[in-house]
């Protein structure tokens, strides 16, 4: 499902984030992937992440789902706007719209979110920490592009939404269904619906913090530390004043630290299984009988097709020699061989036809065992 008259080399280079840009009709047949009723009862549901905002710009109110069925029946004609958060992984057809943007690392892919708006509708001016491709799938919106913000950008006083205080569009198009905005991050931004039955999927793209790194990783580094572990200095030198801190009690005490924080191996399997811990583990395919090691080699034998599941996040690590670390649901796998072979043939595609000769390898049928009961894949 790649993108019609499209070079990914050149937007990388040129656009990627460094400036906004309008792709009209990014696919020879476009199909809208899911309809509004399919997308309503899914806001209906407890366990998928879902809000309603209501109102006309400066007065927009936010409803955490999940929304009663009858809240629809009470809405006005107009000016409102339901958000669905991981479409993806509810509705097969949504998660192949990732295939098309797939030029971009799969760990940096966060999920997609579908909103549908009545004709006004929108969630008001503002700016993302993160990529966007805003895919039109039916109606019309009009999106305002802005100015570059940062955290100094003054917002309005709002509980819910982080709305821009002021907002000047230097850009401003229509989307019809099939055209495709991309917004870099940290660019204001504003869509309303023109007409009824306006949806728009929007394929948001993840970016760590260094905050958020560096907390989350010293935090992992300090649960495998010892308290014996401490400052030693034998051999003590007499110093002239007993009140400094001189420069080499620095300079070990420093390198303690970053012994400890700067090990690219240690760092490296951190990083995996936190970028592929799952979002919405409820999404749940665990099977209701679990397969032991003989009855995936007969599985395998066939050639079954492998899907992986939707909410389930996979990546893997290459070491020199062809071995690589396959992070699965933030849980991390050495391979090698054979299992090496099928663990980046696993990262790379969603689904694909399995090799019938991997049922000689006991690394690769153990590993799909481990996959295949924690309902990461099935067949």
């Amino acid at each position: 499902m790649a993108l019609d008259n499209f070079d990914p080399v050149a937007f990388l280079r040129d656009t990627w984030q460094q400036k906004p840009m309008l792709i009209r009709q990014g696919w020879a047949e476009w199909h809208n992937p899911v309809t509004p009723d399919e997308l309503a009862g899914l806001a209906c549901e407890p366990d998928v992440e879902s809000r309603m905002i209501v109102g006309a710009a400066g007065a927009l109110a936010v409803e955490q789902g999940p929304i009663a069925e009858t809240r629809f029946a009470g809405l006005k004609d107009r000016d409102w706007t339901m958000l669905v958060q991981a479409v993806d992984q509810q509705v097969p057809e949504v998660a192949a719209l990732i295939d098309a943007f797939r030029f971009i690392p799969n760990w940096r892919i966060d999920d997609v979110m579908v909103s549908y708006a009545t004709d006004g509708g929108g969630v008001g001016a503002h700016f993302d920490h993160y990529d966007v491709f805003l895919v039109q799938g039916l109606g019309r919106r009009r999106w305002r592009v802005g100015a570059r913000c940062d955290d100094s950008t003054p917002l309005l006083d709002h509980d819910d939404l982080r709305l821009l205080a002021r907002f000047a569009a230097t850009d401003e198009w229509v989307l019809e269904p099939g055209d495709i905005l991309y917004v870099p991050p940290g660019f204001a931004h504003e869509g309303v619906a023109v007409g009824d039955d306006c949806m728009t999927y929007s394929i948001g793209f993840r970016a760590p913090s260094r905050q958020e790194l560096i907390g989350l990783w010293v935090d992992d580094v300090l649960g495998g530390l010892v308290d014996d572990d401490r400052y030693a200095d034998p051999g003590l030198a007499l110093q002239d004043n007993p009140g400094e801190i001189t420069p080499a009690a620095l300079t070990q005490l420093q390198g303690m630290i970053a012994q400890t924080l700067l090990d690219p191996a240690a760092f490296a399997r951190w990083f995996g299984r936190y970028t592929t811990t799952r979002k919405y583990p409820e999404i749940d395919w665990a099977p209701d009988a679990e397969i032991d090691a003989a009855g995936m080699r007969r599985t395998i034998a066939t050639g079954p097709w492998l899907q992986r599941n939707p909410a389930s996040r996979f990546a893997f690590i290459a070491h020199p020699g062809g071995d690589v670390l396959l992070m699965v649901d933030g849980e991390c796998h050495e391979c090698a061989g054979p299992c090496a072979d099928f663990a980046r043939a696993v990262c790379a595609q969603a689904c694909f036809e399995v090799d019938a000769a991997l049922a000689k390898s006991e690394a690769t049928v153990a590993l799909l065992v481990q996959l295949h009961n924690q309902g990461s894949i099935a067949f």
